[in-house]
């Protein structure tokens, strides 16, 4: 998988690319991560990329003109699959999207600043828009790093256990189960019997009871979204 963020701060995200899964995906030929700095596309020489609303109004828009030719250049080397924006009013990410997205090849990401882009950007260029959360970031730069490591994690091959993505939270629409580790006994808080007693399927059994239960008392909203789907 490739995967190409454009921004206009591309040194937020110097370490990011470089550490954890989206490192070990890297090395391991599995996913690349492209920052494409959009002031290489400016518009004049004083490297103009953003400019006044029409109508007025505070604050400065990114301009379409560094947007388009930024996008245009990496579609003549390949083709892409999504061309996503970063915005707050976007379609909130989830666990299944993550998955969806996973099954691509090639990916865009578009970093939005300020008050945003030019709404032709929107309208034309993109074609998902991602949001991370009702609330609102300096700039796309953050969520674009999220969402490429929740997609990145799930390639086959980057974790060292590939069941593993398949039992975080959210991949049923419920909560993962507690886990523990060494020692078994600790200021005399001990880890459930089940889990020490060798016994596969009962341990299975009361995973899946905690999961659910969690999910009741923490986000009953997942089991509503579940039971419209079943």
């Amino acid at each position: 998988m490739r995967i190409d963020i454009i921004t206009c701060v591309p040194a937020i995200f110097n370490g990011m690319v470089d550490q954890s899964i989206l490192k070990r995906a890297g090395d391991k030929g599995l996913a690349q991560i492209h920052i494409h700095d959009l002031r290489d596309y400016a518009v004049n020489k004083h490297n103009q990329i953003d400019d006044y609303a029409f109508g007025g109004g505070a604050g400065m828009v990114l301009m379409i003109e560094p947007i388009d030719k930024c996008i245009a250049n990496l579609k003549s080397e390949r083709s892409y699959d999504e061309v996503i924006y970063m915005s707050p009013d976007g379609e909130q990410l989830s666990q299944g999207m993550a998955n969806e997205l996973s099954l691509n090849k090639n990916i865009i990401m578009l970093c939005g600043h300020y008050k945003g882009v030019d709404e032709r950007v929107r309208e034309h260029l993109i074609t998902r828009e991602i949001s991370i959360g009702d609330y609102v970031l300096t700039g796309g730069e953050l969520a674009a790093a999220v969402v490429a490591d929740s997609i990145v994690r799930l390639l086959p091959g980057v974790m060292n256990d590939e069941t593993s993505a398949l039992t975080d939270s959210f991949q049923d629409d419920l909560i993962a189960p507690p886990v523990y580790t060494r020692p078994a006994q600790y200021n005399n808080w001990s880890v459930p019997e089940v889990l020490t007693s060798g016994h596969q399927a009962k341990i299975e059994e009361w995973r899946f009871n905690q999961q659910v239960k969690r999910t009741k008392e923490k986000r009953p909203d997942l089991l509503k979204n579940k039971e419209s789907k079943d």
